[in-house]
């Protein structure tokens, strides 16, 4: 479960930043928006992303054979605008993000969700680690797989010993003593 949340709230923040960045340099407004529109399109990249991603694949292996590498290079980058093309269209619809303008509003944000998503790739372990240790640090575990449990104190050894039999250790040495 930690894995899930520490993987969604860092893409969140990701995509936040990505669609603020899409509202400055293109006409599609997203101002207070972002946030919403970060929660739903955070949503479309862990769930849908992949589906589509699949579905296309499929699609696109049908017709391989006759293709030359840089057929495969181009039908790969049409796949991947198709794609963010998609999340960008659903996230406008299920969001507060409009949109003026046909190239630099539907067009341009696509490419630059693209860019955007080149780049987490490349930095998402490190940021996923990040994340992991403030959640850690938040939820007070500390605990690590490698660590050896530690000894019990002596006094957490008379209260176990109190809790089998009822007695305190000093009532013991007393009835021992009878």
């Amino acid at each position: 479960m930690k894995k899930w949340i520490v993987r969604f709230v860092s893409l969140l923040v990701f995509n936040v930043v990505v669609l603020l960045i899409v509202g400055w340099f293109t006409p599609a407004r997203v101002g207070w928006a972002a946030l919403w529109a970060g929660i739903v399109m955070t949503a479309l990249v862990i769930w849908v992303k992949p589906l589509i991603a699949k579905w296309f694949g499929s699609m696109a292996a049908k017709g391989a054979e006759g293709r030359s590498k840089l057929g495969e290079k181009l039908v790969g980058i049409g796949l991947a605008v198709a794609i963010a093309f998609i999340v960008w269209i659903l996230t406008v619809i299920l969001s507060g993000v409009t949109i003026r303008g046909f190239f630099l509003g539907y067009i341009l944000p696509p490419l630059i969700l693209l860019v955007g998503w080149a780049i987490y790739d490349l930095i998402d372990d490190k940021v996923e680690a990040t994340a992991g240790e403030l959640y850690d640090k938040a939820t007070g575990s500390t605990k690590t797989v490698d660590a050896a449990p530690a000894p019990p104190s002596p006094q957490a050894q008379a209260a176990r010993h109190e809790l089998k039999d009822g007695l305190t250790e000093e009532q013991r040495r007393m009835l021992d003593s009878l």
